[in-house]
């Protein structure tokens, strides 16, 4: 009986994701005589980034980049920038094209506003997130109060004991907007229970905090899942992550030529999922890889 395979109606990327790469291709299309360069990767699936460069998108590691000349097209990608790369851009006469996610640029406002709120009264910013991540570190940007990131419920208990995190100020804390909503739940709960004044802001993306309740009803309805994520997705990381829990017999690929035929058993029902940051053509080409297979 032969594999059984359907994708993810809920997998693809993300409203952020599909703006900042429709921003590009505009671009290129419209100007074939420029160069348009990205502050950082505009996606974290490497299949994604390959296509977009042979569509003439080129990477930058910052504003002050050599490689980035004056006065060029610079894309900010939906993960957002903190202030200092604007004032970078500015000096160097760059063109700014601004692809930061709405939910991103919300979260910046209001943390910006929380750190100026808190900071004369000697309060801390915490940050749920992935250390060294481009939204993470523009969220950083944004604050003048003192700000710890968060990568664990192990790693909050461990700032409580040593006294990173004071007990007895003001304490706000905020989250990545592509995060676990479970465990940051988790986390908001433990910090209010060992601290007198905290405020917890409700920051996760709607669209990636609704998908685990879906992922869960999709994982739990096929025999085996494919998750399809590129290596340096944060939210690859936490819904494959999720979907495993879900589904034991989960494998994560970044492509097509990364499945192995073991994984499936005759007349398997196999669900095909991704990140939020993995584009629907590349699900469908796992998807036929997959339906070829001869057991």
């Amino acid at each position: 009986m032969a594999l059984r395979v359907e994708i993810d109606p809920d997998a693809g990327f993300c409203g952020g994701v599909i703006r900042a790469i429709g921003t590009a291709e505009r671009f290129l299309g419209d100007n074939p005589e420029k160069t348009l360069y990205s502050l950082g990767a505009i996606v974290h699936n490497e299949q994604e980034l390959s296509r977009l460069s042979a569509l003439g998108l080129r990477q930058v590691a910052g504003a002050d980049d050599p490689a980035l000349p004056e006065g060029s097209a610079l894309l900010i990608r939906a993960h957002g920038e903190p202030p200092a790369t604007y004032e970078v851009a500015k000096e160097r006469s760059l063109d700014v094209i601004d692809c930061t996610c709405p939910v991103v640029l919300k979260l910046q406002k209001d943390i910006r506003k929380a750190s100026a709120r808190i900071s004369p009264a000697g309060g801390q910013i915490i940050i749920f997130g992935k250390i060294g991540h481009a939204e993470v570190l523009g969220l950083l940007g944004n604050t003048s109060a003192e700000a710890i990131v968060i990568e664990s419920e192990q790693m909050l208990l461990d700032c409580l004991k040593d006294g990173r995190i004071r007990k007895d100020g003001p304490l706000e804390i905020f989250s990545q907007t592509t995060k676990d909503p479970d465990e940051y739940g988790r986390i908001c709960n433990i910090l209010s229970a060992e601290c007198r004044n905290v405020s917890v802001h409700h920051t996760i993306c709607r669209q990636v905090a609704s998908r685990h309740s879906r992922l869960e009803t999709f994982a739990r309805g096929h025999d085996v899942v494919v998750f399809v994520s590129g290596k340096e997705s944060s939210n690859g990381k936490v819904l494959s992550a999720f979907c495993k829990k879900c589904n034991p017999r989960t494998f994560v690929a970044l492509s097509p030529s990364e499945i192995d035929p073991a994984w499936f058993r005759q007349g398997d029902k196999v669900g095909v999922s991704g990140a939020t940051s993995t584009p629907k053509w590349l699900l469908e080409q796992v998807a036929c890889h997959i339906r070829n297979f001869a057991l």
